[in-house]
């Protein structure tokens, strides 16, 4: 229980970390914020273990997980735009 709520807080630090690097209004709450950093991590760390960077299992760093997250953030700007 405790790793969950560990990564939870972690998402929402690197959700915020993303969300202050990528200019532009993105109206999120908290707990979106939370779950794009969340989201970031795992995208980061299944893009580097494809890459070769990390083994299968690692978790991705603080870097790759805000770089992760920005992505997202990006893609969750082109779809909101859309819609």
């Amino acid at each position: 229980m405790l790793s969950i709520l560990g990564t939870i807080l972690i998402g929402l630090v690197v959700g915020f970390i993303a969300r202050a690097v990528k200019p532009g209004d993105d109206k999120l709450g908290w707990i979106m914020t939370a779950i794009l950093g969340v989201a970031g991590s795992f995208l980061a760390s299944y893009a580097g273990a494809a890459m070769g960077w990390y083994r299968p299992g690692e978790t991705a760093g603080w870097i790759a997980s805000v770089v992760g997250a920005v992505i997202l953030l990006f893609i969750y700007g082109l779809v909101a735009k859309k819609a």
